[in-house]
C-alpha cells in the first residue's frame, strides 16, 4: 500500500536571497571567500555588469547586492547601505583610469569617453577634471573597449578589467598615459575613493532583517578568508587572467579596500557633498 504525505506536512522551501556580483576582478575576493565557506549554501550570487545590478536590485529581483557608489546616492530615498563593508581604496585602486593621449591638464574642450559600467568612475573623473584640473571637456559615452574609445576621444575613462590591463601593463602605448582615479582623489581630497557599496532595498531591510543579517555577516567573513588566502587566491585567478599571480595578489592586499570605516565614509561624503548629492543618507 502506498503511504501519501498529506499536504500539510510538505513544508514548502524558502528561497535564498539572490544577491548580485559585480562580474569585474574586483570583487572577486568577496567571492572567493563566500565560495571557501559553507555561505554559498544559504545565498544566491547572480552575476551582471554593475550597471545593471542597481536597475535588478530596485525592481525587487535582487535582495542585496553591490552597486555602484553614485547609484547608491542617486536612490538613497528607497536604498540602505551595508555597514562596514564597501569597495575602494586608500590610494591607487589599479581598477579605474583616465586614460588618455594628453596630460590631463590639456583636455579642455577635448573629448573624453566615459565607459558605461562605471557611474562612479565617471562622476570621479567630471570632479578631477573640473573641479581640480580646471577644465571642461566633451563627454561621450560608450561601450568599455579602451581601443574603441581612443578611436574617437582624446581621453576615456575605464573601469574594471580595462583599467587592470591598463594600470598593470604600462605603458599602454607610445604617447598614452593611464591615470589612477584612487591615487588622483587622495592626492587631491587627502581620504580614501569609495568605488561601490552593499545595498538593499528599505522594503526589504524591514521585511527580512535576519536575512539580510545574514547576507552581511557572511560578507564580512568572507572578507577576512580571502584575505587570509590571498595568495592562493591570486594563484588560482591567475590561471584565467591576463595577470601574473604577484600582480593580483597586489591588487587584492594592496590596492583593493572593502573596509567602510571613518575614513572611508569621510571620503565617500566628501565625493557626495563635490557631487551635488544630500549626505543625510550616508553612514556617519
Amino acid at each position: 500500500m502506498i503511504c501519501m504525505t498529506s499536504s500539510s506536512q510538505i513544508r514548502q522551501p524558502t528561497r535564498r536571497p539572490r544577491v548580485g556580483r559585480s562580474a569585474f576582478l574586483t570583487c572577486t575576493p568577496l567571492y572567493w571567500g563566500l565560495a571557501r565557506s559553507t555561505a554559498l549554501l544559504d545565498i544566491d550570487l547572480v552575476q551582471d555588469t554593475p550597471d545593471r545590478l542597481t536597475g535588478r536590485l530596485l525592481s525587487g529581483d535582487l535582495d542585496v547586492s553591490s552597486i555602484s557608489l553614485v547609484e547608491y546616492l542617486r536612490h538613497s530615498d528607497d536604498l540602505v547601505m551595508l555597514p562596514d563593508i564597501a569597495v575602494g581604496s586608500d590610494g591607487p585602486i589599479q581598477s579605474c583610469a583616465i586614460v588618455t593621449k594628453v596630460p590631463l591638464s590639456a583636455l579642455d574642450c577635448r573629448t573624453v569617453a566615459l565607459a558605461t559600467t562605471s557611474p562612479t568612475s565617471a562622476q570621479m573623473s567630471r570632479l578631477l577634471l573640473e573641479q581640480h584640473y580646471g577644465v571642461t571637456p566633451r563627454y561621450v559615452t560608450r561601450p568599455p573597449d579602451l581601443e574603441v574609445m581612443l578611436d574617437s576621444a582624446d581621453a576615456a575613462v575605464v573601469t574594471g578589467d580595462a583599467a587592470l590591463a591598463a594600470t598593470m601593463n604600462r605603458p599602454v602605448s607610445p604617447g598614452v598615459r593611464a591615470y589612477d582615479l584612487g591615487e588622483l582623489w587622495r592626492r587631491w581630497s587627502g581620504l580614501p575613493f569609495v568605488l561601490a557599496v552593499w545595498a538593499v532595498r528599505k522594503e526589504t531591510a524591514a521585511r527580512q532583517p535576519d536575512i539580510v543579517g545574514m547576507v552581511h555577516r557572511s560578507l564580512l567573513a568572507a572578507r577576512g578568508l580571502a584575505r587570509s588566502e590571498s595568495r592562493e587566491l591570486a594563484d588560482r585567478v591567475a590561471f584565467w587572467e591576463p595577470f601574473t599571480a604577484p600582480m593580483l595578489q597586489d591588487f587584492f592586499t594592496r590596492a583593493l579596500a572593502f573596509s567602510l570605516g571613518k575614513r572611508e565614509r569621510l571620503g565617500l561624503s566628501e565625493f557626495a557633498r563635490r557631487s551635488g548629492y544630500v549626505t543625510a543618507a550616508l553612514p556617519s
